[in-house]
This record gives structure tokens, sequence and C-alpha cells, in this order.
């Protein structure tokens, strides 16, 4: 497949052929995806439109080799957890269609990368090497081209004077951080911030209570002095992600959609507005599994966007989701 055109997509009819072509592509070459549609009862000859493409089950990437292909992975990433607690791993043939994706994802959301000064907080790419979101910025860290670009979570206090001087010169600025990392700097420092986005990736990782985002997003504004916190939703087992640039809604890119399912029945779809469990079609998924049914709680709206509202209970939390209700 021309993976190039996945993420030339600018229209439904687009996205829904280039969709089928997916699923046709991964139904002969996932060995695990085609094992799961035979078992109920779907093939390339009976699927012939969206709606009818099954989801796996997001928690096969922890018992099986989710892998459209017969050659070995360049990487692998790996979901945080717990000592003892078994991890996802999304086997990675290409990194550079994960590269092009976000890449192409903040420009579209943001433009261009070197137009910013990326702050983290977040572990840096030495200290996790197996996760996504970690490779992911530290490349736009690179790609940023600025000096003061990095990771400053075991560095607090230079954090505030670069993320200081940097917002009163002017100079736009995207300060991205786990949830318990921002409320530490909010709840010490108060600052009016006026071209600066604080973008928060969830996760308490047990180290404070879970908060609402209502509740998280207002301390962080209050803090900041902002209108609005905006939040990145990605995961270990995808290569897309999806923004919400305020409020809690989320909008993909033009290759990723997200629908809703009934919570008691994995073959339902929702309509818009219902709540139920979020499944979604990532077209950069290409060598691994397109099409997911996620463990978390959310909401559909007609124009696309989306909210995510928990997690099903008794299923672990993992580093790159926002907090649970």
């Amino acid at each position: 497949m021309d993976i190039n055109k996945i993420f030339e997509i600018k229209t439904s009819s687009e996205f829904n052929k280039m969709a089928l072509e997916v699923f046709n592509f991964q139904y002969d070459n996932n060995t695990t995806y085609q094992k799961f549609c035979s078992y109920l009862g779907k093939s390339k000859s009976n699927v012939t439109a969206v709606e009818e493409i099954p989801y796996l089950p997001i928690e096969f990437f922890k018992s099986k080799q989710v892998i459209t292909t017969s050659q070995p992975p360049k990487i692998v990433f790996e979901s945080s957890g717990t000592t003892g607690q078994l991890v996802s791993k999304h086997y990675v043939l290409k990194p550079e269609i994960y590269e092009k994706s976000y890449l192409k994802t903040f420009e579209y959301f943001y433009g261009d990368i070197k137009d910013y000064c990326v702050l983290a907080l977040l572990p840096s790419y030495m200290e996790r090497k197996g996760s996504s979101l970690i490779y992911m910025v530290n490349d736009l860290i690179e790609k940023s081209a600025n000096p003061k670009s990095g990771f400053y979570l075991e560095n607090k206090v230079e954090l505030l004077k670069t993320l200081q001087n940097l917002d009163e010169s002017g100079f736009k600025i995207i300060l991205i951080g786990v949830s318990y990392a921002l409320l530490d700097i909010a709840e010490n420092h108060s600052m009016n911030l006026n071209n600066t986005i604080i973008m928060e990736t969830g996760g308490m990782k047990g180290r404070r209570k879970e908060l609402v985002r209502d509740e998280l997003h207002s301390i962080l504004k209050n803090s900041f002095g902002l209108e609005a916190i905006h939040s990145e939703y990605g995961m270990t087992e995808l290569l897309s992600q999806a923004y919400s640039k305020g409020n809690g809604i989320f909008n993909c890119p033009p290759w990723m959609s997200v629908t809703i399912r009934e919570t008691d029945d994995p073959l339902s779809t929702e309509p818009y507005g219902k709540i139920g469990g979020i499944n979604i079609i990532d077209l950069a998924n290409i060598y691994s599994c397109s099409f997911i049914a996620t463990q978390d709680l959310g909401r559909v709206y007609k124009d696309g966007s989306f909210e995510v509202l928990g997690r099903f209970d008794h299923s672990d939390v993992r580093g790159c989701n926002l907090m649970a209700l």
C-alpha cells in the first residue's frame, strides 16, 4: 500500500475508501486480527462498509504480537505499568510513519514546530525509551530547533525561569506534561502567561489523587492566567493523536476517527451524544492494527469531535490517557 495516500486524506469519502483498503490489507497480513475477525464471522467478502469493520480489543496488545507484516519491527513501544503487570507492546515496523503522523498532526492543529519552544514536564528520552509519548516529544524538541527546548521534570527551577523569560519576550511556547507535574508547578507558583500553551497528557501515576478534568483545568488556568488548557490524547497502541484546545473536546487529524460502542455490546454503535466505549480508526497504524476498541469511555459529536469521560471498571490506567472520573 502507498502509505502517503493516508496522509493526503481530506474528505470522509476518501477516509472510508482508504479504511476499507487498510482493512483488507490487515485481514490478509495480520494473523491475530484475521483470527479475531474470523471468530466474529467477518471477512473481506462480507465487510463492504466502514461500519462493518471489527475493532480489535486493545487488550490483545498485551498478549499477542499485533503486527501486519512478517518483517521484524524496528522499535517496540511499551505502556507504563506497575511491577508484575502485563503491559501493552506496539511493534512498529517503520518509525518514520509514526514521525510523519505526529509531525503532520501537530502542523494540522498548531502550525510549524519551529515556531515554538517545547518545554516538557516528562521523563527524558534516556529515562523512558519505550514510551511512544516521550519518543514524540523528544523529536518535537529537536525539530523546534530552540536551544531552550528540553525536558525539565527534574529541573523545575530552570523551567520556571525559562518559561517566564520566553513568555515575556513574546516567543510561542508549549509546556507539555503529565498532570501531577503540572499541578506541582501550579500549586507553588502563579504567573500570567500570554504566549504559552499548557498541554496536559493526563496521568497522576499514583503520585496524587485523581481529579476530574474540569477541576484539574480550573487549577491550571487560575495559576497560569490562561483561558484554556490544551490536552493530548494518544496511547501506546496508536500512531496518531487527537488534540483538545480547551474544554476537553478533542479533534482528530483526517486519517483518524472515533466512534462509540455500547458498553455491553462490542459490535454495536452508539448514536451521537451517547456515552459508551471509544473505538478508534488510526490509518497510520498500517503495519499494526488500525481498528481498536479502547477501554476508554466517551461520547462523539456530529462534527467528529469527542470527549473522554473515564475508563471501564477494572482496567489499568495508562500514562498517556486522561484521568478517570
